[in-house]
């Protein structure tokens, strides 16, 4: 699933090559949209402005309409010149924004609705969305006083709770927990408020470094040029991310990965580096054979 930096850099792709131009055409094959674009067309609206709220792409139109995506794991937007084919079947899109010059395509988008401004802040999933570490009025306390109340359940799935802190995904949640040194098993009531603050900062960091301008702007979902550990080798992107018995970057013990979570996401970590006798989850981790 893409996670906030990557739809954050496909919104400001989309954003420059939008903003500010007139709708021409609208399709979509969700018929709630086609529904909403019959009653109060899209054509003839300016496009204000697109933009990422966590997971979420929001693209704002003239007369106070909002277009949510979100990308589950599927999803993906595009953009193309008039005419220019496009790189993925016809059968897989969903929805279509046509300008005079730019044409915006979103293919295998699972989640779409149009609302007005007014009611996107009631829709649920916005709603609750926890402070993004990639808005300009992030909350670090908050985020830090959100996740430090769910004191019960296991870190890592704490920093994946997107109404704690919007836009980490699985990546992120492994690498920040390297990063910080915590074992993802802990509860975070047995975690020092310091140790989340700290998280939080790292999260922060990691993320804002993969959205800094002079980063590729791509459109489509996440291909892999995400890195937390600052090496420009495309081999040493990632501490520990996808690297399942591969030596620990640090102290070279075997990255261990393991099913955690009401999701049985995967997380990876180094038994070593991130104190295994933190962790003490009544049911310890499964390691995964494959």
């Amino acid at each position: 699933m893409p996670e906030g930096d990557t739809i954050y850099r496909a919104a400001r792709t989309l954003h420059r090559a939008l903003a500010g131009r007139v709708v021409t055409r609208f399709e979509s094959v969700f018929p709630a949209l086609t529904r909403i674009d019959v009653d109060t067309p899209l054509r003839g609206r300016t496009i204000e402005r697109v933009e990422a709220r966590g997971k979420h792409l929001l693209m704002w139109f003239s007369g106070a309409l909002v277009l949510r995506t979100h990308m589950r794991m599927t999803g993906s937007w595009h953009i193309y010149r008039p005419h220019e084919r496009w790189l993925r079947r016809r059968d897989d899109m969903r929805i279509v924004v046509e300008t005079d010059e730019i044409h915006a395509v979103a293919f295998g988008v699972p989640v779409a609705d149009i609302t007005s401004a007014d009611g996107l802040e009631r829709v649920q999933p916005i709603r609750d969305l926890g402070p993004d570490p990639l808005s300009a009025d992030f909350q670090a306390d908050e985020a830090v006083r959100r996740i430090t109340s769910r004191s019960e359940i296991e870190i890592a799935d704490a920093l994946l709770d997107q109404s704690a802190i919007a836009g980490i995904g699985n990546v992120y949640k492994s690498e920040v927990l390297f990063a910080g040194r915590v074992n993802p098993f802990v509860r975070v009531g047995e975690l020092a408020t310091s140790d989340v603050e700290r998280l939080v900062a790292i999260a922060v960091r990691f993320m804002r470094a993969n959205v800094a301008d002079g980063t590729p702007a791509m459109i489509e979902t996440y291909r892999g040029l995400r890195r937390t550990t600052g090496r420009h080798d495309p081999g040493a992107r990632l501490w520990v991310y996808g690297r399942a018995g591969k030596p620990c970057r640090r102290c070279g013990t075997p990255v261990a990965r393991a099913k955690q979570g009401p999701n049985v996401r995967s997380t990876y970590w180094c038994p070593r580096c991130q104190s295994a006798e933190r962790a003490r989850s009544t049911s310890p981790p499964v390691r995964d054979r494959d």
